[in-house]
């Protein structure tokens, strides 16, 4: 064996190095999840992880959701002088499962929206309120439509923000899917990373804020979602 290999060294033949194990992705488990397939039954949405967290429609002013073909649509944005109109948002009650603390933690939705449907910024999903507590959130900015994914830790008034490069606003369904890992804050778009931010390993996050989906309160010229949504959800590791 030791002058086979000795005559290939001296033939000048390369023997490739055995390939390298792969990182093993860090498990995680789906510990809410709402695909709206079922629709709405008496204001309530099934919980289709199996964990129970419930999600109830709440509106301002008639506000109503609308439930097709496995999806919710938002109501429209306000008129530019309005002082009332029909908003609507979705809310579960304060979760263990959603407050990870410093764990792995992903969260995510699909969404179908145009520029000319954001009223200001846009609040897709958001547990907390920043500088009051710690908070985790998706939304999407004002002026580009580009998703973003935020983290503010307990005790501490700044957030941490990783903002995709390119915009969702183009009337197209995208997947955004946001991951904290350890010091890393990432956003993806249909699979593949767009931003990422740095975020201390320390930061936890952990409220006794319910999770709402559509908004992070019923406010007239911001945060309001008007698309149509599907498929949200939250990981932990």
């Amino acid at each position: 064996m030791k002058i086979a290999i000795a005559l290939v060294a001296a033939a000048g033949i390369l023997v490739p190095a055995s390939p390298a194990l792969a990182d093993t992705p860090a498990p995680v488990a789906v510990v809410a999840r709402w695909d709206f397939n079922a629709g709405s039954a008496a204001g309530k949405i099934v919980d289709t992880s199996g964990k129970g967290v419930t999600l109830s429609v709440r509106s301002a002013d008639q506000g109503v959701l609308r439930f097709e073909a496995g999806t919710v649509i938002f109501p429209a944005g306000c008129a530019a002088a309005a002082t009332t109109c029909a908003r609507g948002l979705m809310e579960a009650p304060d979760n263990a499962n959603l407050n990870p603390g410093t764990r792995l933690f992903n969260w995510s939705a699909r969404v179908n929206v145009t520029k000319a449907q954001l009223s200001g910024s846009a609040n897709i999903m958001q547990k907390g309120v920043a500088g009051t507590g710690s908070q985790w959130k998706l939304q999407l900015g004002a002026t580009n439509g580009r998703a973003q994914c935020v983290v503010t830790g307990t005790g501490s008034a700044t957030p941490y923000i990783a903002r995709s490069d390119i915009s969702v606003t183009d009337g197209q369904w995208h997947k955004l899917y946001c991951q904290r890992s350890g010091t890393t804050l990432s956003v993806q778009i249909d699979g593949a990373v767009h931003g990422s931010t740095t975020i201390p390993a320390t930061l936890s996050i952990s409220n006794t804020s319910p999770l709402r989906v559509g908004g992070a309160n019923f406010n007239l010229r911001s945060d309001m979602y008007h698309g149509t949504l599907d498929d949200v959800y939250a990981e932990l590791g």
